[in-house]
């Protein structure tokens, strides 16, 4: 991925790791579409900055994905990067019966649609040079987090799209994952202010140093995710997913009291 000169498509772009990192690629000399729910968030996001554009999204619908990508390849077609960055995170009690539309929306937000628009411009990004997909999953791919079934399952099947995604484009658009860690920004109640998660801006900091690298790592791992992201390969998962389930929900106890 070049290191400056690039156009940028950022889903969740409004807040947290999405902005963060649209600052950062900015400041070094990209041009990055934010995209998003809320024009609010976006415009908040994108004040100041001369080569951030907003753009609305919703990537629960399907339709709108492939009006969106058409819009935006219009608008810009120098479009090189798209970066899957938009996710939800709920927690789920599975002891029960339940409604399921959390677990749904979390399915259709976090799989469906970096699936969804992949697909809508892949044929744009192929015929570009210098073209990449970065999809952000979570060291939740690697070992979950029991209190949110269904976003670490789709993190983890996402993880599994990237690699066949990376292998089918080889020599035609580069593939890259980023696995945060727990970080602090608003994706759960509390989390912004939860003991013992990475702090948004040395998250990004940190992100965007592997990202000037040359050539860009097919995994952008901070060092706070390799404890899950290592955890089988060590031998330690069974060891992990406890440590990880009791230290998550004395967090979140701290957090919120």
């Amino acid at each position: 991925m070049k290191t400056n000169g690039n156009t940028i498509l950022m889903t969740g772009g409004g807040s947290g790791i999405g902005e963060a990192l649209a600052h950062r690629f900015h400041d070094r000399g990209d041009t990055v579409i934010i995209a998003g729910r809320r024009q609010d968030a976006l415009d908040r996001a994108a004040a100041g900055r001369e080569r951030i554009h907003t753009a609305v999204l919703d990537v629960e619908d399907d339709a709108a994905v492939q009006s969106f990508a058409r819009q935006i390849v219009a608008d810009f077609p120098a479009l090189n990067i798209l970066f899957n960055n938009a996710g939800i995170m709920r927690f789920e009690d599975l002891t029960g019966r339940r409604d399921l539309s959390d677990a749904e929306a979390t399915v259709t937000t976090n799989l469906l649609g970096p699936i969804r628009l992949t697909n809508a411009l892949i044929d744009h990004l192929v015929a570009q040079p210098d073209a990449a997909i970065v999809n952000v999953t979570s060291g939740l791919a690697f070992v979950p987090l029991v209190a949110t079934p269904t976003y670490s399952a789709t993190k983890a099947a996402i993880h599994s799209y990237t690699v066949s995604l990376r292998t089918q484009l080889a020599g035609k658009v580069e593939v890259i994952e980023l696995a945060p860690p727990g970080v602090q920004t608003d994706l759960t109640p509390g989390q912004a202010r939860r003991p013992g998660y990475m702090p948004l801006e040395a998250f990004a900091d940190a992100v965007a140093a592997q990202f000037a690298q040359d050539p860009t790592p097919s995994e952008i791992l901070v060092d706070e995710v390799q404890f899950l992201r290592q955890a089988e390969r060590e031998g330690r998962f069974d060891e992990t997913l406890k440590t990880l389930t009791e230290r998550a929900a004395a967090q979140r106890k701290a957090g919120d009291a």
